[in-house]
């Protein structure tokens, strides 16, 4: 049985007004455009199309909201980087992101990155916005594309960056790789 049996989707907000009642514990998602977020998501929760996943960057261009269980929600956040979206719809994303930081129920942030790539410029934009958020975990996707030297290469090189701002972990959503650990780490955040 999944550990998020309940999981479902509750709104997409383009406004701060349409988000969810602000209390509970949220989680966000969040990463560059194409990095394994969505499929992160769907294996993580355990639920194929939860999340909608697409080879074309930019996919997810609103807040989506889904529910774990009563008062417990996770965050998909829109991606950045190269993704073909209008500068004006960019720019419409800050207040949303501004209003999400503020709330009291955001317990965590999970930052998903390419293992391929590390940490780039955007993340690190993402890391210090959310540097008041109480919680941070990376998770380097398709770590299935790595060897085993590459991989803990990565895990390296981003645990030192990250230089105690959040903790890290390799995954796969294909191979299922990491998925209990960042299974256990969600819940925890969720509380």
């Amino acid at each position: 049985m999944s550990r998020f049996g309940g999981a479902r989707f509750l709104v997409s907000a383009a406004a701060p007004a349409q988000f969810p009642a602000d209390i509970g514990a949220e989680v966000a998602f969040a990463g560059r455009s194409n990095a394994g977020k969505s499929s992160a998501i769907n294996a993580i929760v355990q639920r194929q199309g939860l999340a909608r996943t697409s080879k074309t960057p930019g996919r997810t261009r609103l807040l989506n909201f889904f529910e774990l269980a009563p008062a417990r929600r996770l965050v998909d956040l829109p991606g950045y980087g190269y993704a073909n979206v209008p500068e004006a719809e960019r720019r419409a994303w800050l207040p949303l992101l501004e209003a999400l930081r503020a709330r009291a129920s955001l317990t965590g942030v999970f930052l998903i990155v390419d293992a391929r790539r590390g940490l780039a410029e955007g993340d690190q934009a993402l890391l210090d916005w959310a540097a008041q958020v109480p919680q941070v975990h990376v998770l380097l996707s398709k770590a299935d594309k790595l060897n085993r030297g590459e991989a803990a290469a990565a895990l390296r090189a981003t645990s030192a960056t990250l230089a105690g701002r959040g903790s890290t972990q390799l995954f796969s959503a294909l191979k299922g790789t990491g998925l209990r650990e960042a299974q256990d780490t969600l819940e925890r955040y969720l509380g």
